[in-house]
């Protein structure tokens, strides 16, 4: 597994990238229409904003969060909606600034964090590093919505490892969401990083197999993209079905994408 350290300065370095795509839109910009239904850009930074907030709390005022938790009880979704609304509010220029200070609160409080101690959060408390690959989770997919809407490409590094390795550990949030029952059996992940190298989690012998390039197994656990799009494959079964299913979050899955709705771009 990455080190936690390591985890700590690919979340920073995945923040900084999301920074670029906005920092320099005008208001009408900020105002574009995401392929997330019913978002614009600035609803996009604006949940990044109370997630990130959230985490800081979590890691730096372990007390204050679980008062704020015991108040609205396991609904994770329903909190972050509801946080996001008074960043939403700002106009443009004070919710990237609010942005930029959620986030670097939030390194740092996470960062501080001792080795082995846990962090409370809405569902179990968690290490500081697997919350930090969480909040990579949320940078990756609405960092992705954003580019997809200004017609950028991104450029990733090996720094999606600590993603790759949260989605390999939440691989169940599918079923979960959907109340259905997963499989009796753990799945061989085989998954390429950018520079080429081999990330492998899970038996050797697995008859159910998942393997593919890093950035495009992101895209399919953020629900990016839809697994036609992609150079994912999978094996046996019940990974088959897992494909379909794929989500490195909780919650409901959302609408995901259509196939070749990023054609051409």
């Amino acid at each position: 597994m990455a080190d936690p350290q390591d985890v700590i300065a690919a979340l920073s370095a995945e923040g900084a990238e999301v920074d670029r795509l906005v920092a320099d839109l005008d208001d009408e910009q900020w105002r574009l229409p995401t392929p997330a239904p019913g978002w614009t850009i600035a609803h996009q930074i604006a949940h990044l904003s109370a997630t990130f907030k959230m985490a800081g709390t979590a890691a730096g005022e372990p007390d204050a969060f679980r008062a704020v938790a015991s108040r609205i009880g396991g609904d994770f979704n329903g909190a972050v909606q509801t946080a996001l609304l008074p960043y939403l509010a700002e106009p443009p220029e004070r919710l990237y600034a609010l942005w930029q200070a959620e986030r670097a609160a939030a390194e740092k409080a996470l960062a501080e964090v001792p080795a082995g101690q846990v962090v409370p959060w809405l569902v179990r408390p968690l290490p500081a590093p697997v919350l930090a690959a969480a909040g990579m989770m949320e940078l990756f997919a609405h960092g992705q919505d954003i580019a997809d809407t200004l017609g950028v490409a991104r450029r990733h590094t090996d720094r999606l490892r600590p993603l790759v390795e949260f989605a390999v550990r939440v691989w169940d949030f599918g079923y979960q969401a959907r109340q259905l029952t997963p499989p009796d059996k753990e799945f061989r992940f085989e998954i390429t990083a950018p520079s080429g190298a081999l990330w492998a989690y899970g038996p050797v012998d697995a008859t159910d197999r998942v393997t593919g390039p890093a950035e495009d197994f992101c895209l399919l656990v953020t629900r990016r993209r839809h697994r036609d799009d992609l150079a994912v494959t999978a094996t046996g079964a019940d990974a088959q079905h897992w494909m379909d299913i794929a989500q490195a979050y909780r919650g409901p899955a959302g609408e995901g994408r259509t196939p070749g709705q990023f054609a051409g771009r």
